[in-house]
């Protein structure tokens, strides 16, 4: 059925274009199989200043040449020839699969209001009846339909963004390590908050377990850098150490092989990681401690002040000397003690908001001494070490930390 050449209308009010494009030219193609109805004018001039201009195809093969990635809308005749019963939306299908990022609309008799329904519901943007169709209904319904076309591609990628959101969340949740004591009477207890907005995994790892012969190893450390490579990399040396304590290696041994993997593993030669490990024997009272660039933990002794471990004799991050070696120091924990673990995105934040100076490990011992005067003790220690950090920077820490503590009570009994 002939589309009628639209019929020009004054407008006395000036319409916008929903999303701010008023006074963009557009460009629709109109799909129609009969020349006496085509079109005749070339383009259509609204009173908002938006330029339509107009091609038309007698047929969907002379439309799919057409349709060029200048073309902002489809305008299609669903009266087109070659519909099979019940197949009358058969030329708007294919037009939606062969323009599914164009605005489409559906052009029907007066009486077919049940396939216009249908037409906006298989994909069409909107329909109009050919016996209403002018210059200013036509030109504003494919204002219209571009606008509505660009937010659902937006509301489509803001979707697929969450999507892809939720599914790194799950993942990087599931990366997060679970401490394996089971068997032991040592208490664990760990914070961690990554650098990077919105994420729940950065260059920071630390992990905990217990091996046959009843001895507890703990490791923390850090990737240089604090994004999604970092973060990876974080990811599989704890994994790496995590098997090679289960495969028996300790100390240098130990240490050695995880700077083999980072080299093997890292994008480039610069990046380092820094890692300080601890073994703490099956009677919980003594503990070999290794430092690979990293601060050394602080011990809580019971009726005692806390204290850094020794630090002298570490050896350097991974990944920084090809043949580094890491001494094994031997610590004397007592009988009832808390050791904290920690990355240096606890003690590089400011002491004040008005301040540059960093709160440094001194800072954090002070910190840590008051925490422990007022009674707190394990999840509430770290919470409130981790918090009153913050507060005093000022704000979130744009490093990564991470915080473990392991602690051995007095037996009962």
């Amino acid at each position: 059925m002939p589309v009628p050449v639209p019929r020009q209308r004054n407008a006395p009010v000036a319409e916008t274009t929903p999303g701010g494009a008023t006074g963009s030219d557009l460009t629709l193609l109109v799909i129609e199989d009969d020349p006496a109805g085509t079109l005749s004018v070339p383009e259509l001039l609204d009173a908002s200043g938006t330029r339509v201009r107009i091609r038309t195809a007698r047929n969907l093969t002379e439309a799919e040449r057409l349709l060029t990635d200048d073309v902002h809308c489809v305008l299609v005749d669903l009266a087109l020839p070659g519909r099979t019963q019940g197949e009358e939306l058969g030329a708007l299908k294919h037009v939606l699969r062969l323009a599914p990022r164009h605005a489409v609309l559906a052009l029907t008799a007066s009486g077919d209001t049940e396939l216009a329904a249908e037409a906006v519901r298989v994909g069409a943007q909107d329909h109009l009846v050919r016996e209403e169709l002018d210059a200013r209904l036509l030109s504003r319904a494919v204002r219209y339909a571009v606008e509505r076309k660009r937010a659902d591609a937006a509301q489509v990628k803001l979707a697929e963004s969450r999507l892809r959101a939720q599914e790194n969340a799950r993942l990087e949740r599931g990366l997060l390590p679970t401490p394996l004591l089971e068997g032991s009477d040592l208490r664990f207890a760990a914070r961690y908050r990554p650098g990077r907005s919105r994420a729940l995994l950065g260059g920071d790892f630390y992990d905990t377990v217990r091996t046959p012969d009843g001895t507890v190893h703990a490791m923390i450390g850090d990737v240089c850098g604090h994004g999604p490579d970092e973060a990876a990399l974080g990811v599989e040396l704890r994994i790496a150490w995590r098997a090679l304590t289960f495969a028996g290696l300790c100390g240098d041994e130990l240490l050695s092989t995880l700077q083999r993997v980072l080299e093997h593993e890292r994008e480039s030669d610069e990046i380092f990681a820094t890692l300080c490990t601890v073994d703490i024997a099956p009677d919980g009272r003594r503990a070999g401690l290794c430092l690979a660039g990293h601060p050394a933990p602080l011990i809580a002794r019971h009726g005692r002040a806390a204290q850094l471990l020794p630090y002298e004799d570490g050896g350097p991050a991974l990944g920084l000397l090809p043949r580094a070696r890491w001494p094994r120091r031997q610590v004397e924990l007592g009988g009832v003690w808390s050791l904290m673990m920690y990355t240096d995105g606890l003690i590089e934040g400011r002491q004040g908001p008005d301040t540059r100076q960093r709160l440094g490990q001194e800072g954090m011992l002070a910190m840590v001494n008051r925490q422990l005067a007022a009674g707190l003790e394990g999840e509430s220690l770290l919470e409130a070490a981790v918090g009153e950090v913050r507060e005093m920077n000022g704000g979130d820490l744009t490093d990564d930390v991470a915080v473990l503590l392991l602690s051995r009570h007095a037996k009962r009994g």
